[in-house]
């Protein structure tokens, strides 16, 4: 073995411990960059192979009706490669057992025209049978994750309000469709209020009425075609016939919600461990840099003795490389642990026939490259300085620093102890040390800080979405809208306290050139039960004349408070309105304006109409009067405030939970790190002057409290540092997930700074102690022998 190689396994036995915590920082970085990307690729590839295998469309449009012989001439448009036309309806549906409200998607499937867009994935039991049952009875197959929260097997039935008549539906199996692999309402995930059945084709048709013709048309385009060309053309052929204007996947519910969770869990798999690493860097940086001035003569004697700078150079890289890869070593088996468990975590959300973890060779030689240029930049730029020194340069100890007053001992009649005077002067001696210091425990803190948003997010977004704007239990919506004097037939229901009507559109909003679509909400002029709540959980009213657009709706759209929008409507008699800006709110969700009711209405040369009303109900009513309404015919569907909030806490809050812990346990880790590291580093630059300290009378407490203190005031300075620098990256991570359907309000709770505060403290206490038991078995007569 050669000498230098001997030298590197001595030098590892002394760093041990340092070498362990780089390596744990290191496996942080990369178990969090590859278990996110890994899970979110593992992801794009089963909704890639589910929507190749089912061939999903590309673009979609819905009609009140249209005859069956309109399909030839749309599939004549230029671009579309093929056209499939069905019957669909929503329906109010009753599990028996369950109080809980459910929509139901109908969808006719024809025995005789197999299915070529979209195709359905049968997974257990088969398909409905043609030819009417006793009682109106219809067959059906569901989807598997519906059936899965309601403990439905073939055989089962349930209830279902089609066209006004109740209708059994007998379930013969489960399916998987790649148009609904999220299941939910207004983009939140809830498997029990929401699923897909599908029926008899001729037996739907027939009870709604739709018999030779459709409601529902998929498209699937050819290589090159222009998908707005073909939105604009489907829509223009369409116009006449009601419903809403085509749109591409973007609007697809289910494909809108899984395409936005790749999207922020590529960036949160980007900018996390990103971090992780440029902080597993410092620490290498530090710990080599260190170390090679503590062995500047051993430098100048391999120098003296004829080895090159790249041999010395190549001598300290080999000295980090068992802690880099051995970090990454340990993060590709965390990395492939949680990225099963994110895995996991997606199936609760999304469903696909098959969704199995991958870890691709391409990802983890990325993150090995990742952690080589790590090590290689954190040493190299350590080594630098010294190793350009010549052998007789090197020989000689570095220059004494220049010791003066402090900052502090300057200030007229404070009086500080010799210990105090020595930890300042020392500080400022060496600014650049101990700033770096200082930065490095403020990262950490940060970093602690960004993990627990998360939650506090969630707990943010609950108490806005469900204290704070929706202060009604129940809201019930009808399929088309009705007088608004329709609410006292609601409000004469048994437990019904108060009845607030509202109206909803699906509108394009257009100003010169910029076009988006969104929706408008309509209030009373002083909602009560429904209400408009910023991200500050501010309250604000709706336009009184114009509208009150969201901040991103209205950026998108180059709109100043004043400017002029058009608004078509996208529904009924497509109207187009001229309204004013007149402000802007920052809303959590989707890109909405809001107007008052009756402003809208008089713009839309309407009656006082109304599709859907907020409830508030007595204590225990809520089943009762969600019963009631199944026995109103114009009601459309209803749903419990209270269901949907213990839906989103048993998945969404939980997956939030697990994904904090992860990151703060990470940034935990890192933590100690940063922490344990600069003590140790702190003792073995100082063995000497603690030594003679020691020699002079000083008690081992005296001489702890010499180095000790400078790591408490380190870290007392670093704690608001760090979360100030928490708070801005906080903001960053927030604009880099910011999209159209949610934004992520930037919530940090009291309780998160404090855990930050007390990670890094703990983290400095068992430094503290790990060095006060190294000072108190400090070898004198060895550490003086250290030439000075």
């Amino acid at each position: 073995m050669r000498a230098l190689d001997r030298k590197v396994l001595r030098d590892l036995r002394l760093l041990w411990s340092q070498a362990i915590t780089i390596a744990l920082v290191v496996a942080s970085g990369i178990g969090g960059f590859l278990a996110t990307l890994s899970a979110v690729d593992s992801l794009a590839q089963a909704r890639d192979d589910f929507y190749a295998g089912g061939r999903f469309a590309d673009v979609f449009a819905t009609v009140k009706r249209a005859p069956d012989a309109l399909a030839t001439r749309l599939a004549e448009v230029p671009g579309v490669l093929d056209v499939q036309t069905t019957v669909e309806t929503f329906a109010r549906v009753t599990v028996p057992g369950s109080v809980d409200p459910v929509i139901g998607q109908l969808i006719g499937r024809d025995v005789d025209r197999p299915q070529r867009l979209n195709r359905v994935q049968l997974r257990s039991g088969r398909w409905p049978e043609g030819g009417s049952r006793a009682g109106g009875e219809l067959e059906a197959v569901v989807t598997e994750s519906f059936a899965e929260a309601h403990r439905l097997r073939p055989g089962a039935a349930v209830s279902a309000l089609v066209n006004g008549k109740h209708r059994t539906l007998r379930i013969t199996g489960t399916a998987l469709s790649p148009e609904y692999i999220f299941g939910g309402l207004y983009g939140m995930p809830d498997l029990r209020a929401f699923g897909v059945f599908w029926v008899d084709h001729d037996e739907l048709a027939a009870a709604l009425d739709m018999a030779g013709a459709f409601n529902h048309v998929a498209f699937k385009l050819g290589p090159g075609a222009s998908e707005p060309a073909v939105v604009d053309e489907v829509s223009r052929r369409l116009a006449g016939l009601g419903g809403a204007p085509a749109h591409g996947r973007d609007e697809q519910g289910s494909h809108a919600m899984l395409d936005n969770e790749i999207r922020e869990q590529r960036v949160l798999g980007t900018v996390l461990p990103a971090i992780f690493l440029a902080v597993a860097g410092f620490l290498l940086h530090v710990v080599t840099a260190r170390l090679v001035a503590t062995q500047r003569e051993q430098v100048a004697a391999l120098k003296a003795l004829g080895y090159p700078n790249r041999s010395i150079a190549w001598h300290y890289l080999k000295l980090v490389a068992p802690m880099v890869l051995g970090g990454f070593a340990l993060g590709l088996v965390l990395g492939q642990g949680m990225g099963t468990l994110l895995t996991g975590l997606y199936a609760d959300f999304f469903r696909f026939p098959s969704f199995r973890y991958r870890l691709g060779a391409e990802l983890a030689a990325v993150g090995l490259l990742l952690v080589v240029v790590t090590a290689v930049l954190g040493t190299l730029t350590a080594i630098g300085a010294t190793v350009r020194l010549s052998a007789a340069e090197a020989m000689r100890p570095p220059a004494p620093g220049r010791y003066r007053r402090a900052l502090l001992e300057r200030l007229p009649r404070l009086r500080l102890g010799p210990a105090v005077r020595m930890i300042m002067r020392n500080l400022e001696r060496r600014p650049l040390r101990a700033a770096v210091t200082v930065g490095g425990i403020a990262a950490s803190v940060a970093i602690v800080i960004l993990g627990n948003f998360f939650r506090d997010a969630m707990d943010t977004i609950v108490d806005t979405q469900f204290n704070l704007a929706m202060r009604g239990d129940i809201i019930v919506w009808t399929t088309d809208a009705v007088d608004a004097g329709a609410g006292r037939e609601l409000a004469r229901l048994p437990g019904v306290v108060q009845v607030e009507p509202g109206r909803r559109l699906q509108v394009r909003y257009t100003h010169g050139s910029l076009s988006e679509k969104g929706l408008l909400d309509a209030y009373p002029a002083v909602p009560q039960l429904q209400r408009i709540v910023d991200v500050a959980q501010a309250t604000r009213p709706p336009g009184t004349h114009g509208l009150v657009m969201t901040d991103r709706l209205a950026d998108k759209l180059g709109l100043q408070p004043g400017d002029t929008v058009l608004v078509e409507v996208r529904e009924g008699r497509r109207e187009v309105l001229r309204l004013v800006l007149e402000r802007t709110v920052s809303d959590m969700m989707g890109l909405n304006a809001f107007i008052q009711r009756d402003t809208l209405n008089r713009a839309l040369g309407d009656a006082d109409l109304a599709n859907f009303f907020s409830l508030r109900v007595g204590a225990g009513a809520a089943e009762r009067v969600l019963e009631a309404t199944q026995g109103l015919p114009k009601v459309a569907g209803a749903f419990s405030k209270a269901t949907m909030l213990r839906n989103m806490q048993d998945v969404s809050a939980r997956n939030i939970l697990i994904m904090s812990s992860i990151l703060t346990a990470f940034a935990a880790v890192i933590a100690v790190g940063v922490v344990y590291n600069n003590a140790r580093i702190a003792l073995a630059e100082r063995t000497w002057e603690l030594a003679s300290l020691r020699v002079l009378g000083f008690t081992r407490r005296e001489v702890s409290v010499l180095l000790l203190g400078e790591l408490a005031l380190g870290i007392a300075i670093a704690l608001p540092l760090g979360m100030l620098l928490g708070w801005s990256l906080t903001h960053g991570v927030v604009q880099l997930m910011r999209s159209d359907q949610f934004l992520f309000p930037v919530a940090i709770q009291p309780r998160t700074y404090a855990w930050a505060a007390i990670c890094v403290v703990t983290a400095g206490v068992a430094s503290a102690m790990v060095v006060r038991r190294r000072i108190d078995a400090l070898d004198m007569v060895a550490a003086l022998k250290t030439r000075e």
